[in-house]
């Protein structure tokens, strides 16, 4: 039997919780090896070695190394990838449907990349990422802008949601389960209600909520700061 896959890296980071959830959702086993981002440890020459910017996760699985999140939990949802369980939509009965749905898988990932995470990110930062980290207030201009920017980002969520039940189709994919992170730590901030105004997302976020994965991953994510 192979030895669990290590993640390096501290279950608060939303880059290690995308990880973590990925993990979770095909039930791989794993070790999570405590990086203490506060303390700076991810630029210790150890993680470095690991992760060459310096940041956190870093992945193990036997003599191959990956670093970058996203990259890591296509990895994951690859290697583990059953009939049943294909999050990535690499598999079809048809190759045209195989295009189609892996297609849209990307283009929602990508949509998360350049505009969710963009907009959503600047106020976690704000509300809650700078002041435990730098011990400063939110800097409300900043957020504002930014809560302006993702109800524009939202407008298109809600459109593609009412063609479908999630973003990628009718079942769950990595395009869905890449919102959770950041979504998660904006839920935290003072802001959460702008989703109110937006009825199909915020279903589509009260089904991931609901999942085990989710859920599981949530227990080691603090909400109290």
């Amino acid at each position: 039997m192979s030895p669990p896959v290590k993640v390096f890296g501290h279950p608060m980071s939303t880059n290690v919780a995308r990880v973590l959830l990925c993990l979770e959702e095909v039930g791989a086993e794993y070790e999570l090896v405590p990086v203490d981002f506060l303390a700076g440890k991810q630029n210790d020459p150890q993680h470095v070695q690991r992760n060459p910017f310096g940041k956190i996760p870093a992945f193990q699985d036997g003599d191959l190394v990956l670093f970058e999140s996203r990259a890591i939990a296509k990895y994951i949802l690859r290697k583990h990838k059953t009939d049943d369980l294909d999050l990535l939509k690499e598999s079809s009965s048809s190759s045209s449907s195989i295009e189609e749905e892996a297609a849209m898988v990307d283009v929602w990932t990508e949509v998360e990349a350049q505009q969710y995470y963009p907009a959503i990110s600047l106020v976690v930062f704000e509300c809650i990422i700078f002041p435990v980290m730098r011990g400063t207030t939110a800097n409300q201009e900043i957020v504002d802008g930014s809560l302006e920017r993702l109800k524009r980002v939202l407008e298109v969520y809600e459109a593609r949601l009412e063609k479908s039940r999630y973003l990628a189709g009718d079942s769950i994919s990595f395009a869905d389960l890449n919102h959770f992170p950041f979504t998660f730590y904006f839920m935290a901030t003072p802001y959460a209600s702008v989703f109110d105004g937006y009825p199909k997302v915020k279903a589509w976020w009260e089904g991931l909520m609901a999942r085990p994965a989710v859920k599981k991953v949530c227990a080691n994510m603090p909400t109290d700061f």
